[in-house]
This record gives C-alpha cells, sequence and structure tokens, in this order.
C-alpha cells in the first residue's frame, strides 16, 4: 500500500499518524491533518476522463501548412 502523510488540501506533513483522519483509495492510503481537511477532499468532484466531454478542445482553425486543415500553400 502508498501511504502519503502529506494533507493532499494543507500541504502540511501529518506527524500523528495514530490519531490522524484518513481515506483508502484502493492501493492509496492519505492522511489529513483534520477533518474538516478530509471532508474537504472528499467534496472535490472526480474527473472522468473520456465521460465528462462537455467542451470541444480542437482548434479548427488552420495553424500552418501541414496541419491537414486546409490546402497546404508549398504544393506544386
Amino acid at each position: 500500500m502508498i501511504v502519503e502523510t502529506t494533507d493532499p488540501i494543507t500541504g502540511n506533513e501529518v506527524t500523528d499518524l495514530e490519531n490522524a483522519p484518513y481515506i483508502i483509495d484502493g492501493e492509496l492510503k492519505i492522511y489529513f491533518e483534520s477533518e474538516a481537511s478530509k471532508a474537504e477532499f472528499q467534496d472535490i468532484p472526480v474527473e472522468h476522463p473520456g465521460e465528462d466531454f462537455e467542451h470541444n478542445l480542437d482548434n479548427p482553425q488552420a495553424m500552418g501548412p501541414g496541419d491537414g486543415k486546409h490546402d497546404d500553400v508549398h504544393k506544386e
């Protein structure tokens, strides 16, 4: 198991591991300085790459010769 003792919210090192709140996510155990810090972490929405595509990040503008989005100006 991977153990992380740096609170991901505060950035501070957690030293009292016996009394510190923590979560286990698969093979990762994350310690927090406080229950408030743990709750804030758990309130962060989870991203789902491949499912959360509300916006198309494609740039429709031609970026230069050879990008496949316009006729190549260097054709002979």
